[in-house]
């Protein structure tokens, strides 16, 4: 555990609202270094559709966990939790702030929480995906509704990957697996946990002009060059907003302006369960991103 000066500082908030820069400018004034806890920007080649800071907006911070996936493996938050650790743990001993920073809240949880993660069973889960695969997401979501109906309620119906993880979690616990679902705390660290938000019409603009972009920017041609290597088969990264919708245009009838609304609306709601998962943590100081101090603000609260 590092010295209050040495904490750890989470940057954290919903998709387009000016983290990363914010988080690379606490490093430059801290002397502290990037943790990247952004799930799909684990990824080697994702790069457009994810806004993956390039090698100059880093201003020559140090960023870890950054490419650190083929888009044919599955990201994991148990592996996550222990690299980012190592990462967290090294930096405070050498005296330098680590500054996670990222949308993805459980990975930010798993990082600076107290939270254990269930084992695994690859025969059950192999038999339980055969299932899913046989009798669809939406029957196996009914199956958890009737087991687990906490958990059921947390899950998309189509989100095949979670549903089957909760049934495999129930299976080998005898337990719920909402009893298994994270709640803020105990925390492992005394870290700060900083909120960036902006007003929802404000977002869903925002949201609008960075997906236009992305598709301006090659996103297509990316997601092309990623299916050469796999892409498809990857159970985590197929699914990433924007590389979901453009897979499906380049198997269906190539349609990508249709691929472009599609990730937009995606990206809308996606936005909303970002905002919802973190407003429930009541650690987390929020800023509005328009404001014109900011970073002087974020950096007084680090310094209490």
């Amino acid at each position: 555990m590092g010295t209050p000066a040495m904490r750890p500082i989470a940057v954290v908030g919903p998709t387009a609202t000016g983290k990363s820069d914010l988080a690379i400018r606490l490093a430059e004034e801290l002397g502290g270094e990037v943790v990247n806890a952004d799930a799909m920007q684990l990824y080697r080649g994702m790069d457009i559709g994810t806004a993956k800071v390039t090698e100059e907006e880093r201003r020559g911070v140090p960023h870890h966990l950054l490419d650190v996936l083929d888009v044919t493996e599955t990201a994991s938050v148990a592996a996550y939790q222990r690299d980012a650790r190592a990462v967290v743990e090294r930096l405070l001993g050498e005296g330098k702030v680590p500054v996670l920073v990222g949308g993805s809240g459980l990975y930010v949880q798993a990082v600076l929480d107290d939270l254990r993660f269930p084992g695994t069973d690859p025969a059950v889960r192999a038999r339980l995906e055969a299932e899913a695969a046989e009798a669809g997401a939406a029957a196996m979501h009914e199956r958890l509704a009737r087991l687990d109906p906490d958990a059921a309620a947390a899950i998309l119906p189509s989100n095949a990957r979670r549903i089957v993880r909760a049934l495999e979690v129930i299976e080998l616990t005898g337990e719920p697996f909402s009893a298994n679902m994270p709640v803020p705390g105990p925390p492992r660290y005394a870290a700060v946990l900083i909120g960036i938000d902006r007003e929802a019409p404000e977002l869903d603009e925002r949201v609008e002009l960075r997906v236009e972009r992305m598709f301006a920017a090659g996103l297509v041609d990316e997601v092309r060059a990623l299916a050469e290597r796999g892409l498809r088969e990857g159970k985590t990264a197929s699914r990433a907003l924007g590389y979901q919708q453009v897979l499906a245009a380049l198997d269906g009838d190539g349609d990508f302006a249709a691929a472009v609304a599609a990730t937009k609306q995606a990206t809308r709601r996606f936005v909303r369960r970002q905002r919802s998962w973190f407003r429930r943590d009541a650690r987390i100081r929020w800023f509005p991103a328009t404001d014109s101090d900011l970073a002087a603000r974020v950096l007084s609260v680090a310094a209490q």
